[in-house]
């Protein structure tokens, strides 16, 4: 078994297991709700908290502002249609070209790059995120620790270990992994929830103005790329069993719904589509030629945007910008298409264009996190460090636990010789993956360099405390 697996499994195994055996324990009411007797919702969120540290150390992310953005605003919006308590989100982009997705405990919601690739439209990729939101709002997990209570089966385990078999060992047989039986059992009620979370979802996703043959179609889509796969189906598949029953029973649900005035696609989504198939195009050239051909057979939006990035990839700064400058000519206020054009001059050195137009729709949209993250690179580039990392401390106000912003932030300083600043930074960001002996060492250095400010190492010294005392209760001391 993958070692790094095998940790986050020993873990889980010993985590679930104490909360089985409390929920064992536990003299549950005939009367009310037996659900949060088993596991309370902070369990879940604590539950949520470890694995997603797992899946911060050790999965690949797509470091991509833009492509958050979206994702993050879509799953929030569709959230306002679900029945989940709790709208706080941890959204994760797993840089990965197969089709997945997931929930896990305490609101995390994790989307494969693939995802995108092979939804063809915006419905059909909401699809998919309301059947998520479903099986948070439906609270599956914990219903599986009750489940595992009367049945006396910690299948529980297999429901998030799952989760973390597909992201760190990447293989997708890992899913054999356990007892049969144990095996068996989750799989039989795995069933029942997807098929509850389809039910959920379905109704949501029509509430959130989709139309309603959107789910049939992504099933659709997955039953092919399953027929396509033999042996090893995607991941999604193997956590999300398809059945025939669940493609007609989707397509059964939208018979009787009026499609008039639903949507499917946005302009949004066909971008972003377009922004993942050059990003998994290593080479320059077949990116060029691929839209080169696409744009050709259908010039539409997403094939013109796809063939500017592609002439990007191939450092061609002429023909890029004229094919951005077209689509912004039919869409001058796009925020996507323009912050674009801020990466795209960005990228060509034009940094006083490119930091004019990013202040421009910053006006427009104060605090965007796509549109403030690409000033803040400007700004460094430009060598204004300061100005460079206020940014990013602003955007950690409503972010504060993006590893990805705490990174940005301490490389920031680490260029502006701000040595103290970046070894605390690290600190923070190193906390958000688990690994706190690597952030004491941080602290511990940074300590070191403030002996004459007593704020400062004050400040420090409390956090290395605070640590130790959060290691010593982890290891029973």
């Amino acid at each position: 078994m993958n070692s790094k697996f095998l940790n986050f499994y020993i873990f889980l195994s010993v985590f679930l297991s104490s909360a089985y055996s409390y929920a064992q324990e536990l003299d549950l009411p005939e009367l009310g709700d037996r659900v949060s007797g088993a596991v309370s919702v902070s369990q879940e969120r604590a539950i949520g908290q470890q694995f997603l540290k797992q899946v911060y150390s050790q999965a690949p992310l797509i470091s991509d502002p833009l492509l958050f953005d979206y994702t993050e605003h879509l799953i929030y919006r569709l959230s306002e249609y679900s029945q989940v308590a709790n709208r706080s989100f941890n959204i994760l982009l797993i840089d990965d070209s197969s089709l997945n997705a997931f929930a896990a405990p305490g609101g995390i919601i994790g989307v494969n790059g693939g995802l995108f690739l092979h939804a063809d439209n915006e419905g059909q990729f909401s699809s998919v995120l309301a059947h998520e939101l479903a099986h948070l709002s439906q609270r599956h997990f914990a219903r599986n620790v009750l489940k595992s209570k009367d049945s006396n089966l910690s299948s529980a385990l297999v429901m998030v270990s799952s989760i973390a078999i597909a992201l760190i060992s990447n293989n997708p047989n890992a899913i054999a992994v356990g007892p049969a039986i144990m095996q068996q059992q989750n799989l039989r009620y795995s069933r029942l929830f997807e098929k509850e979370a389809d039910r959920v979802g379905f109704i949501n996703l029509v509430n959130a103005g989709y139309n309603p043959n959107s789910m049939g179609e992504m099933f659709e889509n997955m039953n092919d790329l399953r027929r396509l796969s033999g042996d090893l189906p995607p991941e999604f598949l193997l956590t999300h069993p398809l059945s025939s029953s669940r493609i007609s029973d989707a397509f059964n649900a939208a018979e009787n719904i009026s499609e008039e005035g639903t949507k499917q696609d946005s302009l949004e989504f066909s971008l972003m589509k377009a922004r993942l198939e050059i990003y998994y195009e290593n080479i320059p050239a077949n990116a060029l030629r691929l839209f080169e051909s696409k744009y050709a057979e259908n010039p539409s939006d997403a094939n013109l945007y796809g063939l500017a990035l592609a002439y990007k990839k191939n450092n061609n700064f002429n023909e890029g910008l004229a094919s951005l400058d077209k689509l912004l000519e039919k869409y001058p206020k796009n925020l996507v298409l323009n912050t674009t054009k801020v990466e795209f001059l960005s990228y060509f050195n034009k940094f006083n264009d490119a930091l004019d137009l990013a202040n421009k729709f910053l006006e427009i949209s104060p605090k965007n996190y796509p549109l403030s993250i690409s000033k803040s690179q400007i700004l460094l580039n430009m060598g204004q460090y300061f100005e460079s990392e206020e940014i990013i401390r602003d955007q950690l106000l409503r972010k504060n636990d993006s590893p990805e912003l705490w990174f940005m932030l301490s490389e920031t300083q680490k260029t502006s010789q701000n040595i103290v600043g970046y070894h605390q930074s690290r600190a923070e960001y190193f906390l958000l993956l688990g690994q706190d002996e690597k952030a004491l060492n941080q602290l511990e250095f940074a300590l070191q360099l403030t002996q004459n400010n007593f704020q400062v190492s004050d400040r420090i010294m409390t956090k290395i405390i605070e640590i130790k005392k959060s290691l010593q209760n982890s290891r029973g001391l």
